[in-house]
């Protein structure tokens, strides 16, 4: 197990928000410096969290996803119970984890198996049926820390005692996979359940242009209008708080033949017009946070 020792000094998300080395300002875009400042977490060094030898892999990445400045916009705290919906490869779960080591919880939230693998061949199935039990051995593998620390869910089996509980849900960039599926609505509907009254939902999500044709933004490109996001969590009884640039891209026409994928990282295609998309960057990102009223 490594040392925690990372999380020992005491340095402020705001302060982490405010160095300029965290974030690329794809075109020029605005920092969100007065949601930064009001998301205050005195007892971890968030700074030393993203230099971690466990990120080496990860860094490059930082200038587009600016994981700093989303947490501290996020509102996220050392000691909360935090859910990441849809982990995956476990790039923001290496950050979550160390930052939520000492005093808060981690906890990783899967899809509805029936639904988001309708169809699917009986292996893949089990292995995501197996998800809350592999899980914590696996992100244990990728960050370096106890298996103990994780635990595992699937958002429509959710354990009663776990019910209500959350300070905080994250997904990022895999609202448009559930939106394709006409998953959308139940799983934003399940998330509720799982948060405290006053709890939040923070959501990253590739971002289409409002005058974007309806057949283009059904997620299948993995692009969605952030009017459709908004209007999907009020329908669940959410309320947003409050949207940022960080994660804005205005070089992005968010409009290409092959969906989001033809961007890097994925380059669908290759090495045609590979400089041209390594010049873009990747993706135009909506960037939203919405609370469950008290």
């Amino acid at each position: 197990m490594r040392s925690l020792k990372i999380l020992a000094s005491a340095v402020s998300f705001a302060a982490l928000a405010a160095t300029p080395a965290l974030a690329h300002n794809h075109g020029d875009k605005p920092r969100d410096s007065e949601a930064t400042m009001d998301a205050m977490s005195p007892s971890v060094d968030l700074t030393a969290i993203l230099a971690a030898d466990i990120r080496d892999d990860d860094r490059a990445r930082d200038q587009y996803r600016n994981p700093g400045e989303t947490l501290a916009f996020f509102g996220l705290k050392p000691d909360m119970k935090i859910g990441e919906y849809g982990p995956g490869g476990g790039w923001y779960t290496r950050i979550l984890a160390l930052m939520l080591a000492e005093s808060g919880t981690y906890v990783a939230v899967g899809a509805d198996v029936e639904k988001y693998f309708a169809g699917a061949d009986e292996e893949r199935i089990a292995r995501a049926k197996a998800f809350p039990e592999t899980f914590p051995g696996r992100a244990a593998e990728f960050t370096g820390l106890s298996e103990d620390l994780f635990t595992a869910v699937e958002i429509d089996e959710v354990p009663e005692a776990h019910a209500g509980t959350f300070d905080a849900v994250v997904m990022f960039r895999s609202l448009h996979g559930l939106w394709s599926r006409e998953m959308a609505d139940g799983t934003v509907a399940d998330m509720y359940g799982m948060l405290k009254p006053g709890g939040v939902v923070g959501v990253v999500q590739h971002r289409a242009k409002e005058d974007a044709p309806y057949a283009y933004v059904q997620g299948r490109n993995g692009y969605l209008k952030q009017s459709q996001v908004i209007s999907l969590f009020k329908s669940q009884g959410f309320e947003l708080v409050k949207t940022s640039e960080i994660n804005a891209n205005p070089n992005d026409t968010a409009d290409h033949e092959g969906g989001v994928w033809t961007l890097p990282p994925r380059l669908r295609y290759g090495d045609e017009n590979r400089e041209e998309y390594l010049a873009i960057g990747e993706s135009d990102r909506m960037t939203l946070l919405f609370r469950k009223p008290e």
